[in-house]
């Protein structure tokens, strides 16, 4: 069984940056893929970057080139640095684990964080 811990969410002003950490335990072939979801109020969820083992990423249209995905394989740690935020950024973010591709959409991903708010303010 995969567990997922996001942290490092808070409040921050509009331009300001975020850190995300995920530490994830478990089978590392169930956590081949590994990704970032965020989801606002009234919103969908939205995939906002992924990763697989060896490094390839995917990035969503609004965070590509503020937003950096990337991982500790020796730390079993994920991170997204969130540079140049927007208010528009406020969301839930979701840490995620999966198997079976590099994927943004939510349905190839089997194991999910409880979650950490990211707070933007103009």
């Amino acid at each position: 069984q995969v567990q997922l811990v996001e942290s490092g969410g808070g409040s921050v002003q509009a331009g300001g940056s975020l850190r995300l950490s995920c530490g994830a335990s478990g089978q590392t072939w169930q956590r081949a893929y590994m990704a970032w979801f965020r989801q606002a109020p009234g919103k969908e969820r939205e995939g906002v970057a992924a990763i697989s083992r060896s490094g390839t990423t995917s990035y969503g249209d609004s965070v590509k080139g503020r937003f950096t995905i990337a991982q500790d394989n020796a730390k079993d740690t994920l991170y997204l640095q969130m540079n140049n935020l927007r208010p528009e950024d406020t969301a839930m973010y979701y840490c995620a684990a999966g198997w079976v591709g590099l994927s943004r959409s939510q349905n190839t991903y089997h194991y999910w964080g409880q979650g950490t708010q990211v707070t933007v303010s103009s």
